[in-house]
Protein backbone atom coordinates (compact mmCIF):
# COMPACT_ATOMS: atom_id res chain seq x y z
CA UNK A 1 0.00 0.00 0.00
CA UNK A 2 2.57 2.36 0.90
CA UNK A 3 3.98 2.01 -2.70
CA UNK A 4 0.75 3.06 -4.37
CA UNK A 5 0.69 5.60 -1.64
CA UNK A 6 4.36 6.98 -2.63
CA UNK A 7 3.07 6.97 -6.74
CA UNK A 8 0.14 8.91 -5.99
CA UNK A 9 1.92 11.33 -4.16
CA UNK A 10 4.74 11.57 -6.64
CA UNK A 11 2.13 12.00 -9.63
CA UNK A 12 0.47 14.74 -7.58
CA UNK A 13 4.06 16.74 -7.09
CA UNK A 14 3.94 16.90 -10.94
CA UNK A 15 1.10 19.59 -10.74
CA UNK A 16 2.35 23.03 -9.85
CA UNK A 17 -1.21 24.54 -8.54
CA UNK A 18 -4.37 22.89 -7.32
CA UNK A 19 -6.28 23.89 -10.74
CA UNK A 20 -4.29 21.53 -12.76
CA UNK A 21 -4.37 18.81 -9.66
CA UNK A 22 -8.18 19.13 -9.56
CA UNK A 23 -8.12 18.07 -13.57
CA UNK A 24 -6.15 15.08 -12.33
CA UNK A 25 -9.01 14.17 -9.97
CA UNK A 26 -11.60 14.55 -12.83
CA UNK A 27 -9.14 12.26 -15.04
CA UNK A 28 -8.68 9.40 -12.36
CA UNK A 29 -13.10 9.59 -11.69
CA UNK A 30 -13.56 9.40 -15.31
CA UNK A 31 -11.33 5.91 -15.53
CA UNK A 32 -13.14 4.91 -12.85
CA UNK A 33 -16.02 1.52 -13.66
CA UNK A 34 -18.99 2.65 -13.04
CA UNK A 35 -20.93 0.42 -10.53
CA UNK A 36 -23.68 -1.43 -11.69
CA UNK A 37 -26.90 0.74 -12.25
CA UNK A 38 -28.96 -1.51 -9.46
CA UNK A 39 -26.22 -0.93 -7.08
CA UNK A 40 -27.10 3.07 -7.15
CA UNK A 41 -29.28 2.82 -3.79
CA UNK A 42 -29.45 4.05 -0.45
CA UNK A 43 -27.73 0.55 0.97
CA UNK A 44 -24.74 1.83 -0.96
CA UNK A 45 -24.62 5.28 -0.69
CA UNK A 46 -22.32 6.78 1.62
CA UNK A 47 -23.69 9.30 4.02
CA UNK A 48 -21.86 12.47 4.78
CA UNK A 49 -21.21 12.92 1.80
CA UNK A 50 -22.50 16.23 -0.22
CA UNK A 51 -22.36 14.91 -3.15
CA UNK A 52 -24.34 11.25 -3.99
CA UNK A 53 -20.91 8.51 -3.35
CA UNK A 54 -22.44 4.72 -3.92
CA UNK A 55 -19.93 2.40 -2.64
CA UNK A 56 -19.72 -1.92 -3.07
CA UNK A 57 -17.54 -3.87 -1.13
CA UNK A 58 -16.99 -7.99 -1.99
CA UNK A 59 -14.72 -10.24 -0.13
CA UNK A 60 -13.11 -12.88 -2.43
CA UNK A 61 -12.10 -16.48 -1.52
CA UNK A 62 -8.47 -15.38 -0.19
CA UNK A 63 -10.13 -12.75 2.04
CA UNK A 64 -9.07 -9.73 0.45
CA UNK A 65 -11.69 -6.72 -0.36
CA UNK A 66 -12.35 -5.35 -3.23
CA UNK A 67 -14.35 -1.97 -4.06
CA UNK A 68 -16.53 -0.63 -6.43
CA UNK A 69 -17.54 3.34 -6.29
CA UNK A 70 -19.29 5.83 -8.04
CA UNK A 71 -20.14 9.73 -7.54
CA UNK A 72 -22.56 11.83 -9.58
CA UNK A 73 -19.36 14.30 -8.97
CA UNK A 74 -16.57 14.58 -10.75
CA UNK A 75 -14.11 15.63 -8.24
CA UNK A 76 -15.45 13.09 -6.17
CA UNK A 77 -15.32 10.22 -7.90
CA UNK A 78 -11.64 10.94 -8.74
CA UNK A 79 -11.62 11.53 -4.87
CA UNK A 80 -13.11 7.79 -4.44
CA UNK A 81 -10.90 6.42 -6.68
CA UNK A 82 -8.05 7.23 -5.37
CA UNK A 83 -8.78 5.18 -1.90
CA UNK A 84 -9.93 2.55 -4.11
CA UNK A 85 -6.76 2.41 -5.45
CA UNK A 86 -4.98 2.15 -2.21
CA UNK A 87 -7.01 -0.45 -0.45
CA UNK A 88 -8.55 -2.66 -3.37
CA UNK A 89 -7.10 -6.04 -2.59
CA UNK A 90 -6.02 -6.09 0.70
CA UNK A 91 -6.79 -7.68 3.75
CA UNK A 92 -9.56 -6.22 6.07
CA UNK A 93 -6.64 -6.15 8.70
CA UNK A 94 -4.38 -4.10 6.40
CA UNK A 95 -7.57 -2.06 5.57
CA UNK A 96 -8.14 -1.11 9.23
CA UNK A 97 -4.47 -0.77 10.16
CA UNK A 98 -2.87 1.77 7.14
CA UNK A 99 -2.10 5.24 7.63
CA UNK A 100 -3.90 7.20 4.15
CA UNK A 101 -0.62 9.51 4.56
CA UNK A 102 -1.18 10.44 0.82
CA UNK A 103 -4.09 12.45 1.77
CA UNK A 104 -2.12 15.06 3.63
CA UNK A 105 0.87 14.74 1.73
CA UNK A 106 -0.29 15.85 -1.92
CA UNK A 107 -2.51 18.58 0.46
CA UNK A 108 -6.03 17.06 -0.80
CA UNK A 109 -7.74 17.92 2.85
CA UNK A 110 -6.27 21.31 2.97
CA UNK A 111 -7.76 21.85 -0.45
CA UNK A 112 -10.87 20.66 -0.28
CA UNK A 113 -14.17 22.49 0.89
CA UNK A 114 -15.29 21.55 4.04
CA UNK A 115 -18.22 19.41 3.09
CA UNK A 116 -15.77 17.93 0.47
CA UNK A 117 -13.81 17.29 3.40
CA UNK A 118 -16.60 15.85 5.31
CA UNK A 119 -17.10 13.70 2.37
CA UNK A 120 -13.44 12.45 2.48
CA UNK A 121 -13.47 11.49 5.78
CA UNK A 122 -16.82 9.53 5.08
CA UNK A 123 -15.53 7.13 2.14
CA UNK A 124 -12.40 6.94 4.06
CA UNK A 125 -14.82 6.15 7.16
CA UNK A 126 -17.58 3.78 5.18
CA UNK A 127 -14.39 1.54 3.30
CA UNK A 128 -13.08 0.69 7.15
CA UNK A 129 -16.66 -0.47 7.89
CA UNK A 130 -16.72 -2.47 5.18
CA UNK A 131 -12.79 -4.06 6.62
CA UNK A 132 -14.18 -4.52 9.91
CA UNK A 133 -17.25 -5.88 9.25
CA UNK A 134 -15.74 -8.43 7.05
CA UNK A 135 -12.76 -8.92 9.32
CA UNK A 136 -15.48 -9.67 12.85
CA UNK A 137 -17.06 -11.94 9.82
CA UNK A 138 -14.39 -13.75 9.90
CA UNK A 139 -13.74 -13.98 13.72
CA UNK A 140 -16.68 -15.82 13.67
CA UNK A 141 -16.22 -18.37 11.63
Amino acid sequence: MDQIQERIIGDFALFDDWMDKYNYLIELGSALQPIDPEQRTERYAINGCQSRVWLVARQDDQGRVWFTADSDAIITKGIISLLVEVLNGRTPREILDTDLYFIDRIGLRENLSPTRANGLAAMVKQMKMYALAFDAKKVES
